[in-house]
């Protein structure tokens, strides 16, 4: 399968192995993935479930229990989390629900997480039902047991000491599911959109097999994915979905390990998209470089040319995962209104790179870090400059240099810190 990269500004980032030595767990998502099929597979894997329990117990929340049931999906052992729920049912708004987590004081790699997760359902909510962020009323999604796998998932995480979460493509079945809305269509509405930019397949089986919940988890958490990456393993296991599917396993299973760097034999496998125009404007490129970057593209850019008859014109370019190819070259057909689309595969060794931080003006400014390389993000440098008045170039200049005095020893000043040890990936 075609490995897809995701997440913020670095979309086009390197591949998990990047941090050698960091706690890595990847989600097999081959029967799909629920909250509590994600938090039955890291209690099965040996996450102790008294130290989850307890980060729990600090929600200011009552009237539930969580407990653990090992079961056989289609003969597979595994664990299903159970969480019982005798408190009455409350429909919560997303403010709701965030003051719940941070009012549990958990650590902090638990509540960025937890947050980052129903972060993303409220996000896909107010997008379904044209509402803002703030009016935003969970109900399936903002009960008891939703929010118990929720934090309950992110606090496994943490149990495990997990640094990286990656994940395989997302099965999803068919047919319809019922809902507060009432029958909607399977995978759900919420899990589609959820669910952008990662790569998916179908079941032809009449059960939701990735609830919005469990696709919001990937979303929130996920960095990567692909197939199992490279890594020492540690632990595995099976968290088990609420019914025995003929035919299936009605599992999620976590493989949690060391990151390893493998020296890549081969590089990335992409491909490259790309149309001539002799009739857009300026404004019309513009916007179709925005759309390309935001349907998936990995990078877009317009390099100006001379067509037939003497006309000058421009060649749009974007560069996609296989993966994401076909709905980029919809975007790239749509928006320029082009007659054609040529493609041709290439391949991309990624250089490895982490990113940092630091504070300028009480604002955060990233810093992106590579092999022999320190770049402060523009965006971020230029909202400082916005507020301070200073010029962009100052900006970065001291965000980059604040970098170095932090993370540089005094005995290697002019140098970036030394590299850790293993191969270093073309």
């Amino acid at each position: 399968m075609t490995d897809v990269f995701v997440g913020g500004d670095d979309a086009d980032g390197d591949r998990p192995d990047s941090a050698v030595g960091t706690k890595t767990a990847w989600f097999h998502c081959f029967a799909g993935i629920a909250g509590d099929m994600a938090l039955g597979s890291l209690l099965d894997a040996g996450a102790d479930l008294g130290e989850v329990r307890a980060m729990l117990d600090r929600l200011p929340l009552r009237g539930w229990r969580l407990e653990v049931e090992p079961v056989l999906r289609a003969g597979l052992g595994a664990t299903r989390a159970l969480v019982e729920v005798s408190d009455v049912v409350v429909v919560r708004t997303y403010m709701h629900i965030v003051a719940l987590v941070e009012e549990a004081r958990l650590p902090g790699r638990v509540t960025a997480r937890a947050l980052a997760t129903f972060a993303a359902l409220a996000g896909v909510e107010a997008e379904l039902h044209r509402r803002p962020l703030e009016r935003v009323h969970f109900h399936e999604v903002g009960g008891h047991d939703t929010i118990i796998d929720v934090v309950g998932t992110a606090a496994a995480l943490e149990v495990l000491e997990v640094d990286q979460v990656t994940a395989s493509s997302v099965a999803t079945g068919t047919g319809t599911v019922r809902s507060a809305h009432g029958l909607l269509p399977n995978p759900s509405p919420a899990a589609v959109r959820l669910l952008r930019g990662v790569p998916t397949f179908g079941r032809d089986i009449t059960v939701e097999l990735t609830t919005p919940t469990g696709a919001a988890l990937l979303s929130a958490m996920a960095t990567w994915f692909g197939p199992l990456p490279p890594m020492r393993i540690e632990a595995t296991g099976f968290g088990a979905g609420s019914r025995d599917l003929d035919g299936l396993s009605n599992c999620t299973q976590v493989v949690v390990g060391e990151a390893l760097a493998v020296e890549p034999t081969a590089g990335q496998p992409l491909m490259v998209l790309e149309t001539n125009l002799d009739d857009a404007t300026g404004e019309a490129l513009a916007h179709t470089l925005e759309m390309l970057l935001e349907s998936g593209a990995l990078d877009a850019w317009i390099t100006p040319v001379l067509m037939k008859k003497g006309r000058p014109g421009h060649t749009v370019s974007a560069l996609t995962d296989l993966a994401l190819a076909e709905s980029v070259r919809r975007v790239l057909q749509s928006e320029t209104g082009s007659l054609g689309v040529r493609s041709w595969p290439v391949e991309r060794w990624a250089a490895r790179r982490e990113m940092g931080e630091v504070e300028l003006e009480g604002m955060a400014v990233r810093i992106k870090v590579g092999p022999g390389r320190v770049k402060a993000e523009t965006v971020d440098a230029a909202r400082v400059a916005a507020k301070t008045g200073r010029p962009l170039r100052e900006v970065i200049a001291e965000a980059e240099g604040r970098w170095r005095q932090q993370h540089q020893p005094a005995s290697s000043a002019g140098r970036l810190a030394p590299r850790p040890e293993g191969p270093e990936p073309a």
